[in-house]
């Protein structure tokens, strides 16, 4: 299932008495507050984002209890040298209609993790890009599942006064979250219209025109791997 990128943002956390004891719960040796640092992370929420697209309530509740454990990697590098930190706790909070979810992360203190801890701690290193994966991608306007089959509808559109969007619904999986440098963000178009899975009857015109539709689809497949799982 193709994975989707969302941005989140760095914030701070303090160590102590339950978050070493969740932290502990993962780790071979006994760590203390001194051997940790942490950070928070507000990761996505049900608010409709510039992708067009807002996680429902209950998907956000399910990735609370998937995230939990994952690691927290550098520029979407699956590596284990790019392992950076880990999710040791994850919920959902707000207030009125706005959730969100925020996930606890830690790393280590040592010589090779003293650089990314002053990066965050000095704001260099602010913006997170979340990859998950959702079982239906559902249109505001029609219900269609563009899993299935894409719509006409396009987000950010009104449609008889209503403006579309396009419904995460049913977290599949949740995979990692990577510091970066620029938050990864899907393209509009085809590499879009291909992540959902769907099939659709015309595809948008490329960017470049008629003479670049050929290579700007392999582009786009080009793309799409390299944010597949």
């Amino acid at each position: 299932m193709d994975m989707i990128y969302k941005t989140a943002h760095l914030g701070a956390a303090s160590v102590d008495e339950h978050a070493l004891e969740l932290i502990n719960m993962r780790t071979l040796r006994k760590l203390s507050a001194d051997d940790v640092f942490v950070f928070r992370l507000a990761a996505c929420d049900n608010l409709v984002d510039r992708d067009g697209e807002r996680f429902t309530e209950a998907t956000l509740e399910q990735l609370s209890g998937l995230y939990v454990g994952k690691p927290v990697l550098r520029d979407h590098t699956w590596s284990a040298a790019m392992q950076t930190a880990r999710v040791y706790d994850a919920r959902v909070v707000g207030e009125g209609r706005v959730k969100r979810l925020v996930l606890d992360c830690y790393m280590v203190r040592s010589a090779g993790t003293a650089d990314t801890i002053a990066a965050i701690e000095g704001g260099i290193l602010s913006e997170c890009s979340v990859g998950c994966s959702v079982q239906h991608v559902n249109c505001s306007i029609c219900g269609a599942d563009q899993r299935d089959t894409l719509c006409k509808h396009v987000a950010g559109r009104e449609y008889d006064g209503q403006r579309c969007h396009f419904e995460l619904d049913g977290a599949a999986d949740a995979y990692e979250v990577s510091l970066v440098a620029v938050p990864a963000q899907p393209e509009a178009g085809v590499v879009k219209a291909k992540r959902y899975g769907g099939t659709e009857g015309k595809e948008p015109p490329a960017p470049g025109g008629a003479d670049d539709k050929e290579r700007w689809a392999d582009e786009a497949a080009l793309a799409l791997e390299k944010m597949r799982f």
